[in-house]
């Protein structure tokens, strides 16, 4: 497709139109549990034997499992987006103890109350992450120091806690996140040549669309948050806290790909 899109359309054009391609093949994981949220919500009947959120669990194992099994992602790769997936699920937990948001509907496969499938909606962003940096040969340069990193990304993820109980640190973990990762390119390849990018502008970038599939899943009521009985856009504090939970992911994916926390590429003649 590259190939035929560069005999006949402006190289700029073609390149606009693989990276856009591309992305959405990072996306696969999410982009299919977010079609089975819009799918099943349309179909499923409350008499059916087999509880929506049930279907839900499987149909994520399933799809996990066919990922692993075509090489979609590896071992490796899906040992730290199931770690991911846990994390996510115990801030589930702890935030329907805490009233943020509700499941209504019924199910079997639950811990605490949280059907298992919505740590797969947090292990998709892993997943994504994952992907996304292999299918574009990312490289991150310079990257800040690793301990600072992890001790950002642990403090992103506790805040999620704490503000229940105290000052809510969001604004200054922020700040963090520029501060710390401001100088940091990504260095990617659409076709042949490198490209950089701001990680800070493409955490942000990302955070945009998370926000918009995050309001397309709450469309479905498959969560409803506290005070709503009907849909509601999500405000822009949640897609801070999306900009967030994506450090806090990507320090986790980084830990099986610290080969490219390294210079930028060394062919200098195809950068942009």
């Amino acid at each position: 497709m590259g190939d035929w899109m560069r005999a006949r359309l402006p190289f700029a054009v073609a390149e606009f139109i693989m990276f856009g391609l591309k992305q959405g093949w990072a996306c696969l994981f999410g982009g299919l549990m977010l079609a089975l949220l819009i799918v099943t919500k349309a179909v499923w009947q409350p008499d059916w034997a087999l509880a929506r959120y049930d279907f839900l669990v499987i149909a994520a194992v399933s799809i996990q499992i066919l990922f692993l099994a075509t090489g979609l992602e590896s071992w490796r790769e899906a040992g730290v987006i199931l770690l991911f997936h846990i994390s996510g699920t115990i801030m589930e937990i702890f935030k329907l103890e805490m009233g943020s948001w509700a499941y209504p509907e019924a199910g079997i496969l639950k811990i605490g109350g949280v059907p298992l499938f919505s740590g797969f909606m947090y292990a998709s962003v892993g997943s994504f992450m994952a992907r996304v940096i292999r299918i574009f040969d990312m490289r991150f340069t310079p990257y800040p120091f690793e301990p600072l990193t992890w001790a950002l990304g642990l403090a992103i993820y506790l805040n999620f806690f704490w503000h229940h109980f105290g000052p809510d640190a969001r604004y200054l973990l922020m700040i963090g996140t520029v501060v710390i990762y401001w100088r940091t390119r990504i260095w990617f390849t659409v076709s042949d040549r490198a490209y950089p990018m701001p990680l800070v502008v493409a955490a942000a970038l990302s955070t945009l669309f998370l926000w918009i599939a995050e309001n397309i899943g709450t469309l479905t009521c498959t969560w409803i948050y506290a005070g709503n009985t009907s849909f509601h856009w999500t405000g822009l504090a949640k897609a801070g806290s999306w900009y967030l939970l994506l450090y806090v992911s990507f320090v986790q994916v980084a830990l099986v790909h610290r080969d490219r926390l390294g210079p930028a590429p060394a062919d200098r003649e195809n950068i942009r």
